[in-house]
């Protein structure tokens, strides 16, 4: 009875309720619009921590997206890989989740801080996911991104570390994303997200859609076998090239006329080998450190690309590079530097990567960028042959039986100068086999005639050239005759006058 009678009144209680929850509610929107987002963070952890003593039995490992902001962290990018798979079954409250327009299926992603829970041989393990941006005047977007700091938090018991988690668990982990990524590889194409001396390198990518591949691609057979087998003796001599004291690199130098399929050839590598392509515009870069940065942040299993690599620098000698763009100033870009990564001391940072330079013109090329160990194969891309031109013809027109016209056809190709571009070009021009035929034997008789018509014009010019040098010649013997004349006028005219 005492203690029903000193019991607070409802009102009061309410009363006191709604006191407090405006007090809390007050105290949370000042503790979340004054106190910076590190402060929060301290105050958190401190607070949990002294509320839950036993965490002080656990062991919490840092995974970073970058080894001291320049190498790609491999072991955050099997993680995420692998924890990606542990999303749809994980209590998770927040994801993100996107799609791109040429995406099959949805693509799920972790949010700021989101919490993944594992178990590993009767261990239960904690996974957190953070993203920190640093507090400055951002000017741009990409700004903004090029600060962004990602790294994961895995927590668990501390008498697992060694044992399991060191050893076991971590290693799993490494095992199983290679094995996720050989499943479900999409290849990737990269290209440079912004360019600035003293920030981060960080490459944007699309997925890499080329329908390119060694079945399609038009160029001589034994060639092409010969690129097959030197891709498969490369990936399979891990072992080899740590033996003999090589960094794992291969140089691959594409050469020959615009059109001959240079491009389509990288792109059959790539769909191969299942490795991601990076295509680097040497004028983009202005520092020799900015050229190491970029390229330590591509990855294991992938393909260098700089294409009409005589175009985009000038790489004769080895002074500073030129920009041959314009608008860009002076690059600050040593060829030194470009050949140290890709057989010096940087060349060792990273495993299976294939670097392929392309050009119209491999004289203009520095010797020293040719030589074995840094361009291991040349490849002379060369103008479409009759076999190149059947496997088109088969590709476009779906003719695998020999056409009346092919005979035609490669008497002219014989004697003319085409590329499998142009060859490509008069086989879209209709689905009807006979009239697409038709016009590339009417394209291969006029390039003939342009050839003819180039060749007389060039004999006409030289033999004009001939005549005129021929003047000069006798013109100039004349001359010499004349002087010899008066020189023995003069002396004998001298000898009277004695």
């Amino acid at each position: 009875m005492f203690f029903l009678k000193n019991m607070p009144s409802p009102s009061s209680v309410f009363s006191a309720y709604a006191s407090l929850s405006a007090s809390f509610l007050l105290f949370q929107t000042m503790f979340n619009q004054f106190l910076p987002n590190k402060a929060q963070q301290f105050i958190l952890s401190a607070f949990q921590y002294y509320l839950s003593p036993q965490l002080s039995s656990n062991v919490t490992l840092i995974i970073e997206e970058n080894i001291n902001g320049l190498a790609r962290n491999e072991l955050f990018e099997a993680s995420e890989t692998y924890l990606f798979t542990k999303v749809t079954s994980a209590s998770a409250e927040k994801l993100k989740v996107s799609k791109g327009s040429r995406d099959q299926n949805f693509t799920t992603r972790f949010a700021q801080c989101e919490q993944i829970f594992d178990s590993f041989g009767g261990m239960e393990l904690k996974w957190r996911f953070h993203c920190q941006e640093s507090q400055k005047d951002w000017k741009s977007e990409d700004d903004r991104a090029s600060e962004r700091h990602y790294w994961f938090e895995l927590s668990f018991h501390k008498e697992h570390r060694d044992k399991v988690v060191l050893e076991s668990y971590l290693g799993f982990i490494l095992s199983r994303a290679k094995a996720l990524k050989n499943e479900k590889k999409v290849v990737k194409l990269y290209t440079l997200a912004q360019c600035s001396t003293y920030g981060v390198a960080k490459w944007d990518s699309i997925n890499f859609e080329h329908p390119s591949n060694f079945n399609t691609l038009a160029m001589d057979t034994d060639m092409k076998r010969d690129i097959i087998e030197d891709l498969d003796r490369f990936v399979r001599r891990k072992e080899f090239y740590k033996k003999v004291g090589k960094a794992w690199k291969r140089g691959y130098l594409l050469y020959g006329p615009p059109g001959t399929g240079k491009s389509s050839l990288i792109a059959a590598m790539a769909n191969y080998l299942k490795f991601d392509v990076y295509d680097l515009q040497l004028s983009d870069l202005n520092s020799d450190s900015y050229l190491r940065k970029v390229l330590l942040a591509t990855t294991n299993r992938s393909i260098l690309v700089i294409e009409d690599i005589d175009c985009s620098v000038d790489l004769t000698t080895n002074t500073q590079f030129q920009c041959a763009a314009g608008g860009h100033g002076e690059l600050q870009l040593t060829l030194s530097s470009l050949l140290n990564f890709i057989d010096g001391l940087w060349s060792s940072c990273g495993d299976e990567r294939i670097i392929i330079f392309t050009t119209n013109h491999k004289d203009r090329l520095d010797p020293a960028l040719l030589r074995p160990g840094r361009m291991d194969m040349h490849i002379h891309m060369s103008y479409c042959s009759f076999q190149g031109f059947k496997l088109l013809a088969s590709n476009y027109l779906d003719i695998n039986n020999h056409h009346g016209l092919f005979g035609q056809i490669e008497g002219l190709m014989d004697n003319t100068e085409v590329t499998p571009a142009e060859v490509a070009e008069e086989l879209m021009k209709s689905e009807d086999a006979e009239i697409a035929l038709s016009g590339v034997v009417n394209f291969l008789k006029r390039k003939k005639m342009e050839a003819n018509s180039t060749a007389d014009t060039k004999e006409e010019k030289s033999s004009a050239i001939d005549v005129v040098e021929a003047k000069r010649m006798k013109l100039e013997d004349v001359m010499r005759n004349s002087g010899r004349k008066i020189g023995r006028r003069v002396v004998r005219r001298k000898c009277r006058q004695r």
